[in-house]
């Protein structure tokens, strides 16, 4: 017989299902990811630090676990949530059960609920914390909710942020141009598209220098997604100042907001933030729609841009800003996944963006 395990949101209402994964309690703010498929990377995403992930979509696990599709060394998520587990995959390259992968990594996981109703009461309440626990009831659970820290209290992206250089060399003929990706949070497959196109990479710590990062004589900065507030992150923001000019620059995600709020702009959270592969996205230069992977629960306010600084890409769904563009200096900003994975590959385009914009500058 399945353990009992509970999901208790900070207003208290509660979701009973069955225990799977790791038998552990553990607290984060609970979104939801509309992704029908992805869940090894989802999980694996650090964008997902500090949160209790929900799946929309019924079935989770049906495909396995296999050793090629971690985006980072570990799960980096809190906990899952998912409808329906499956414990038979079946897939040629799968390596053990999704249920075996969260125990292995000590990541609990609840199902047997209705996920759809809890994204529901997200949508209409907003994101809230949440406790998921097999080890105490539901009173308990809560008690030990009102003790943990905010999500926006947490500076994740230090967290999650590796603790020294490393280098990754293309496998492919070279373009002879070298990006530094400042690690705000980085996935394996924003490294594999850089090196796809040719680039050598310098993967550096959040909290480095400018002086460092020009030590490393880099043709590109790209500022990688991750999890939190940029609030947090004011010492990446100095540094983005120094360089803006100097050196073309990419963000995404969170490092587009770092980028924005660089050049005086504010970032603000949204009700429940966007979450999923299917995010609708135009580009207003060319009037194209782009069907985006989006991972973010903060946004940049339109009505705080400083001179020289537009809107390139717009959300259809709510109207946010999903990416800038400057009159005057090399970058490219995007809100939304320029990777996928897991999600569609329209906006791989813009990696290739990103090395014209390098080459160009060189000249």
């Amino acid at each position: 017989m399945s353990k009992k395990a509970y999901l208790v949101l900070e207003d208290g209402t509660t979701y009973e299902g069955e225990s799977f994964g790791a038998e552990a309690t553990t607290c984060g703010e609970v979104v939801f990811d509309t992704s029908m498929t992805g869940y090894q990377e989802m999980l694996t995403d650090p964008s997902f630090a500090g949160q209790l992930l929900t799946l929309t979509y019924p079935m989770a696990g049906n495909y396995g676990i296999n050793p090629h599709d971690d985006e980072s060394c570990q799960i980096q998520a809190r906990g899952l949530i998912v409808r329906e587990h499956c414990l038979a995959p079946s897939h040629y390259q799968s390596t053990e059960t999704l249920h075996e992968y969260l125990v292995r990594h000590g990541v609990p996981g609840i199902a047997g609920i209705d996920t759809r109703a809890v994204t529901r009461r997200l949508r209409s309440a907003g994101v809230m914390m949440g406790v998921l626990s097999s080890e105490m009831g539901p009173e308990e659970a809560l008690r030990e909710l009102q003790q943990a820290p905010r999500y926006a209290e947490l500076a994740l992206a230090q967290e999650v942020s590796t603790d020294s250089d490393y280098e990754q060399a293309s496998g492919v003929p070279g373009t002879g141009l070298h990006v530094v990706l400042v690690d705000c949070g980085v996935k394996r497959s924003i490294v594999r598209y850089l090196n796809h196109a040719g680039c050598r990479v310098t993967v550096v710590p959040v909290g480095s220098s400018t002086s460092h990062i020009r030590e490393l004589q880099p043709d590109g900065v790209l500022l990688s997604p991750g999890p939190g507030d940029p609030v947090h992150l004011s010492s990446i923001e100095a540094v983005t100042q120094e360089l803006l000019g100097d050196v073309p620059l990419m963000g995404i995600c969170l490092g587009h907001q770092i980028i924005a709020r660089a050049l005086g702009a504010t970032s603000f959270k949204l009700k429940f933030g966007h979450h999923g592969g299917n995010h609708p996205v135009r580009d207003l230069a060319t009037g194209r729609v782009h069907i985006t992977t989006q991972n973010h629960g903060y946004a940049i306010d339109d009505h705080s841009l400083p001179p020289g600084l537009e809107v390139g890409h717009v959300n259809l769904n709510d109207g946010t800003v999903e990416g800038l563009t400057h009159r005057e200096f090399p970058l490219i900003s995007i809100q939304y996944h320029a990777e996928g994975t897991p999600g569609p590959q329209d906006s791989n385009y813009l990696f290739d963006s990103f090395v014209e914009m390098m080459r160009s500058h060189q000249q």
